[in-house]
C-alpha cells in the first residue's frame, strides 16, 4: 500500500487513501563529530528545507505511520520513536500556500486543494546511529544531515517543531535511551559525556560524570582504542542493554 504514495493516482485523489488534515513529522536526531545532527529534506517543489514526514494511511495506526515514514527516509526500522507534540496553528501553512501557488514548477497533476489545506501535525522524535543512515535522495527529494545549531529557516513551523523536540529530549534526558541509540556499539566515555553536555547546554566535570555513570552498572568495559595518536588510549565501553533500560525506568538522576 505504501507504493500508492508515489503514483499519479495519489497526486490526484489523495483523500481516497489517507486521513484528511492529519500528517506526521519525524524529528530524526543523530550524533557525529561531537555534535547533535537533525535530518532534513528538500523537494524539487520547494526552496526551503523541511522535516521528513508524510501522511497517515486510513488503515494505519499512528505509530505505524511514523515508523513507515522513518524507514522511508533512513532505511532503518526498529528505531526508538517517541510522540512529543501536536502542531496545528491556523496560519501554519499560509506562507507556503502562497509560495506553492505562485511557483512556476507546479505539478499540474497535483491536487493542491488537498495538499495546501490546514494539517494538524503529530510530532515524533527518533534517535538513530548517524553512520547507519544513508539519507534518501533522488530526482525529487534530497535528504541531508544538519548540525542542530546550523538548521536554516524551514518551511511551515518546522523550526518550532525541532525546538520542541529538543526541549523534550533535554527534559526527558535521564529517562530516554540517549546513548544507546545515538552512539555506536562501542564508544569512549568522553563521547557519552559530550552527548549529555550538548543536550544540557553546559560543560560537565569529567571525573564526576565518569564516576556517576559507572556507578549505575549499565556499562561494560572493553579493550582500549589505539588510534595511533600520541595521547593516552581510552578504554571503550558498551551498554548492558537489560541493566540500562532497567535503570532508565527510575531515571539516571541529574548530571
Amino acid at each position: 500500500m505504501d507504493d500508492i504514495l508515489f503514483t499519479e493516482e495519489f497526486k490526484t485523489n489523495p483523500d481516497k487513501y489517507v486521513l484528511p488534515s492529519v500528517a506526521i513529522n519525524n524529528v530524526i536526531f543523530g550524533f557525529d563529530d561531537n555534535k547533535v545532527k537533525v535530518l532534513l529534506l528538500r523537494t524539487a517543489y520547494a526552496e526551503l528545507w523541511t522535516l521528513p514526514g508524510g501522511f497517515v494511511l486510513k488503515e494505519d495506526e499512528l505509530i505505524t505511520a511514523a515508523e513507515r515514514l522513518l524507514k522511508l527516509f533512513t532505511g532503518l526500522d526498529s528505531v526508538y520513536l517517541k510522540h512529543f507534540g501536536v502542531f496545528g496553528a491556523v496560519n501554519r501553512a499560509e506562507k507556503e500556500r502562497e509560495l506553492f501557488l505562485n511557483d512556476q514548477r507546479q505539478d499540474n497533476q497535483l491536487n493542491y486543494n488537498f495538499f495546501l489545506q490546514r494539517f494538524v501535525v503529530l510530532g515524533y522524535l527518533a534517535l538513530v546511529q548517524y553512520k547507519q543512515v544513508s539519507p534518501l535522495s533522488d530526482d525529487v527529494r534530497q535528504c541531508e544531515w544538519f548540525d542542530l545549531e546550523s538548521v536554516p529557516e524551514l518551511t511551515f513551523d518546522h523550526n518550532l517543531i525541532i525546538e520542541t523536540a529538543f526541549r523534550e529530549l533535554r527534559f526527558q534526558l535521564n529517562y530516554l535511551p540517549i546513548g544507546f541509540n545515538l552512539l555506536p556499539e562501542e564508544f569512549p566515555l568522553k563521547s557519552l559525556q559530550k552527548i549529555y553536555e550538548t543536550i544540557l547546554g553546559k560543560k560537565l566535570d569529567r571525573g564526576n560524570f565518569n564516576r556517576k555513570i559507572l556507578s549505575y552498572g549499565i556499562l561494560e568495559k572493553k579493550e582500549k582504542y589505539f588510534s595511533g595518536a600520541a595521547n593516552k588510549a581510552p578504554f571503550m565501553y558498551s551498554f548492558n542493554k537489560e541493566q540500562y533500560f532497567n535503570a532508565l525506568e527510575n531515571g539516571l538522576g541529574a548530571f
